[in-house]
């Protein structure tokens, strides 16, 4: 097929304003924001967010900037609107075990309302408990009661009184303990010298009487010490008596407080119940010396117990909560609980449990990034483990490792119901996909951004609204129609397609903003077409230093590049350079040597590990349709040399194979090829002529090189025919190609490049598989059957050329 030489218009797509539909973006301000380009996206998520079922939780797989976090976002806090609010999640005192808080679910609001309540009820009963227990009729009963008590005390002490006399021992208290003597004929205490001087038949009836008034003090404390003790319990009941109904009313109005339905129900009126009775158990704290500073704490620990720990408040809610957890610590995702060191242990209690996102975003949806998750092994884990079991359990997983000694604290686990959105990349999907082979089930949601869409009159006019919303979120002078078509045309290029456009709307985004900034810098007014030329313009000068130097370098000589003339086995291939935040196109010189040899086709980058795997493969089909076309000569006998000059790095990629080829069919007829023309493509085993990526930033980058050396008319490219969609060219070459200057030159097949190049027919071969003489490939043909010949007679030298003398022709008969 023929070589096709573009015009100016096929370089590039232009649109014009007038065919968007508006003046400015000031008149769409009004319409909504749509999900551009992404209508698979957009319907995968709304069916996710839509399923009530476990495990259909939500993995947003794309590019960063493609809108995939914000407009997941928009539509969670819209399904999250038409959902009913999940209620609040409180920890409380745990009366028969602390060491495990209790969990209460409450409906939205009433976690709020029971712990203000319970606040009053403290306050309650710190003022009027003490004033009931200081009444006259509470006094009145308790003096009686201990009156009885004291009474019956007295008694019985008369009686035990009474048998020690009896037995000659005087009887008294001391510090509490019972103190008996012996006393002589005349009432006095004996001392122990009179005692040993007694008769021994006194003695004996003094030891006598003295084991039996032990044993009555021991009948008399055990009749007294159950006295003691009905005594304490009645006047306790007489406590709890006093104080019931206060309690009682107390906790009733909040029972009747709570009047929505509560799931928990009944696990809320058993620790109100188990509350009333620690009420009534510690009652004796509520009264008694103000200045006694071990009873105040006492009962500061025992109010602090009727505290509610409202971890998770929803009051303020209109729907289900939307939560963006972008720093997914353990402690933020899961939960903590907080300690504090008294005494060199560590001391917790209910109280200092406090909620992660996860418990926050339950009834709801939790965003998170799954690098940020996978950053951290302890959360990744705990997270598998909570989609398995669906129950969430609040941990502090320093604890165990603490030099020091702590409490531990095992809060009882939840039910949770989250429907989680997890962002991340296509490979980070597919590599958890075959790492984690349950994820799948977890996350059956998935939501695929696209990178680019076909471009259309509605796509169009929906990005317009997107610079529209721009302007008025960031307070941004707004677009002409203009200055939108070439933003357009900007996400042309950056999709590096005629006929789509790229979904990344972060670079729309920021080029909004610095081309508002630029028009505002110089005045009032709309932003136009100018200004989103100049920021583009900025924004590569701010980025292009490498790419100016390697220019200067070809300039000064230092990068061997020839612009004209020709050269035998020599070619100015294109390559691509991307920084990441920066792509650029330079050209680098091809050579190629053969000559006779069977070691075949030499790819040097390859032996020196310069070239990655396509490139490799790339150099391989060459070989193999260079083999191909002289078939009728194989085996060949030819040893060939393909080299990048001054190229130290790694080489990537097959898109320079066409041009590899070129220089070695170069090498091998003899015949020279044009310096000024670049040449990129890759080729398949037929010798088809391949697309390649980047094709933009090479045409420009040999463009601008040439510019620099001086444009003479004969410069251009040689370019894939299948590229000619992906082409979006600056305006500047655009007009060079429109003035003759510079050339952009399109082929399908590789034979059409050589002939362009050499400005020799290829060559067609006959029935023989012979080529014609005079073409590229008949002489390359030549070539190597000199090579074969050369070969041959290297393995098979003739034999040395006999010189013979006269004599010996006709030798002398004897």
């Amino acid at each position: 097929m023929p070589i096709a030489t573009l015009s100016a218009a096929d370089l590039r797509l232009t649109l014009d304003p007038a065919s968007l539909g508006f003046a400015d973006t000031t008149e769409l301000m009004g319409e909504p924001l749509p999900w551009i380009g992404q209508a698979r996206a957009e319907a995968a998520a709304r069916f996710g967010l839509g399923m009530d079922q476990p495990n259909y939780n939500l993995f947003v797989l794309g590019d960063v900037g493609s809108g995939r976090s914000s407009l997941l976002k928009q539509a969670m806090r819209e399904v999250a609107a038409t959902k009913r609010v999940p209620p609040d999640l409180c920890y409380l005192h745990n009366f028969d075990a602390p060491e495990r808080p209790l969990a209460l679910r409450l409906p939205a609001g009433e976690g709020r309302l029971l712990r203000q309540s319970l606040a009053q009820v403290v306050k309650t009963l710190q003022g009027e408990i003490p004033q009931r227990l200081a009444g006259q009729d509470f006094k009145s009963e308790s003096e009686r009661i201990e009156k009885a008590w004291k009474d019956d005390v007295a008694r019985h002490y008369a009686e035990l009184t009474a048998f020690a006399e009896a037995r000659s021992f005087a009887l008294h208290r001391e510090a509490g303990r019972m103190v008996f003597t012996l006393i002589g004929k005349k009432g006095q205490a004996l001392t122990e010298d009179e005692v040993l001087a007694l008769p021994k038949a006194r003695r004996a009836a003094v030891e006598q009487g003295e084991q039996e008034l032990r044993v009555e003090i021991t009948r008399y404390i055990e009749k007294t010490q159950p006295l003691e003790r009905a005594m304490y319990e009645a006047l306790a009941a007489l406590r709890r008596q006093v104080v019931r109904p206060l309690v009682e009313r107390e906790l009733q109005a909040i029972r009747a407080g709570l009047k929505k339905q509560i799931k928990d129900a009944a696990k809320l009126n058993a620790w109100l119940d188990a509350l009333e009775q620690d009420v009534f158990d510690n009652l004796e704290l509520f009264s008694g010396d103000e200045d006694d500073e071990d009873r105040q704490d006492a009962l500061h620990s025992v109010l602090a117990r009727y505290r509610v720990n409202l971890v998770v408040d929803n009051a303020g809610l209109a729907g289900a909560p939307v939560i963006v957890e972008d720093n997914p610590l353990f402690r933020a995702l899961f939960g903590s609980i907080e300690y504090q060191s008294e005494n060199d242990v560590l001391m917790t209690d209910f109280s200092r449990i406090r909620a992660g996102s996860l418990l926050q975003a339950h009834g709801g949806f939790l965003m998170l990034h799954l690098r940020d998750v996978l950053a951290d092994p302890l959360v990744w884990e705990k997270l598998r483990r909570f989609l398995r079991s669906g129950r969430l359990q609040i941990e502090e997983p320093g604890v165990s490792f603490s030099p020091i000694a702590a409490v531990s604290l095992s809060p009882e686990a939840v039910d949770v119901e989250v429907k989680l959105v997890l962002v991340g990349s296509r490979d980070q999907y597919y590599e958890l996909q075959e790492a984690a082979p349950e994820f799948a089930r977890h996350f059956r949601a998935k939501v695929d951004f696209a990178d680019s869409f076909v471009a259309s009159a509605d796509t169009r006019r929906a990005s317009a609204i997107f610079v529209a919303h721009a302007c008025r979120e960031h307070g941004l002078p707004h677009f002409s129609a203009a200055a939108v078509a070439r933003l357009l045309e900007e996400s042309h290029r950056e999709a590096a397609d005629q006929t789509r456009e790229s979904a990344i709307f972060a670079r729309t985004e920021a080029l909004v903003m610095e081309s508002a900034a630029i028009c505002r810098a110089r005045g009032p007014g709309l932003v136009a077409a100018a200004d989103v030329e100049a920021a583009l313009a900025a924004h590569a000068a701010r980025h292009d230093y490498p790419e100016q130097r390697l220019r200067e370098e070809i300039a000064e000589g230092d990068l061997m590049i020839e612009f004209s003339g020709e050269r035998v086995g020599q070619l100015n291939g294109l390559s691509q350079v991307d920084l990441g935040d920066y792509r650029f196109g330079l050209p680098v010189r091809l050579s190629a040597h053969s000559y006779a040899g069977e070691d075949g086709l030499l790819n040097i980058e390859r032996e020196v590990e310069l070239s990655g795997p396509i490139h490799d493969k790339g150099v391989f089909i060459l070989q193999n349709y260079l083999a191909a076309l002289f078939a009728h000569l194989a085996p060949l006998s030819l040893n060939a040399s393909i080299v990048f000059e001054q190229h130290y790095h790694e080489v990537e990629g097959d898109s320079a194979s066409c041009a590899e080829l070129y220089a070695l069919l170069s090498a091998l007829s003899g015949l020279p090829l044009k310096q000024g023309i670049a040449v990129t493509g890759a080729l398949n085993q037929h010798g088809e002529v391949l697309p390649v990526g980047g094709i933009n930033e090479k045409i420009e980058g040999w463009f601008r090189v040439c510019e620099a050396a001086g444009l003479d008319g004969s410069q251009g490219v040689l370019i894939p025919a299948r590229n000619r969609r992906h082409l979006m060219l600056a305006p500047q070459l655009a007009a060079a190609v429109a003035q003759g200057r510079f050339h952009i030159h399109a082929a399908n097949h590789v034979s059409a490049g050589i002939e362009l190049l050499t400005g020799v027919a290829a060559g067609e071969p006959d029935a023989a598989g012979h080529y014609p003489h005079g073409s590229v490939l008949g002489h390359a043909q030549d070539a190597l059957l000199a090579y074969r010949r050369a070969v041959q007679q290297q393995e098979h030298p003739k034999p040395p050329r006999r010189h013979f003398r006269g004599s010996e022709l006709h030798p002398k008969r004897r």
